[in-house]
């Protein structure tokens, strides 16, 4: 997949063991809005997460969405954007070089919906699912950009809206 761009913090070094973790976006418009998931801040947050140990990166995406949103992925209208990376020390052991790869696709659901199954942490920042117009979610989380994923989303949305809107 291509990576569309990098966010490289420069604050490790070469020779620290590297961590890697890798994830899966998905951006799914209907009616000239865009489902996202949006904390009790007032953040939104693309739906998608962590690529578990043996799934695959369409597996992961069908089943992210499923959870976070309660929305089904159909399997085949699902197409490749691009990466985008992440490169800092690893949070967790500043002795870590930490890479986040997150491949993000366009995607169609079914009409149906289903509970949603959020994390413990999703749950905590108070995340809903909601359908919102691209600019109003930039707008948005370019005054609230608290978290990293926040940036990361926020950006990708900009050089989405540049190439495909």
């Amino acid at each position: 997949m291509v990576i569309l761009f990098t966010f490289d913090e420069k604050d490790y070094t070469e020779d620290m063991p590297l961590v890697e973790r890798f994830g899966v976006r998905a951006i799914i418009k209907r009616n000239g809005l865009y489902i996202m998931q949006k904390s009790s801040d007032g953040e939104y947050k693309i739906p998608g997460g962590g690529v578990e140990k043996g799934e695959n990166l369409i597996d992961a995406l069908i089943r992210e969405v499923l959870e976070e949103t309660g929305l089904t992925v159909i399997r085949e209208s699902i197409k490749e954007i691009g990466e985008v990376q992440e490169i800092r020390r690893d949070s967790f052991d500043a002795n870590c070089k930490y890479i986040a790869h997150s491949y993000f696709y366009f995607c169609d659901v079914e009409a149906d919906c289903q509970d949603t199954q959020m994390t413990a942490n999703e749950i905590a920042k108070g995340y809903i699912p909601v359908w919102e117009e691209l600019d109003t979610i930039i707008a948005n989380n370019e005054s609230v950009q608290k978290e990293f994923w926040t940036i990361r989303d926020t950006e990708f949305l900009k050089w989405m809206r540049n190439h495909y809107e």
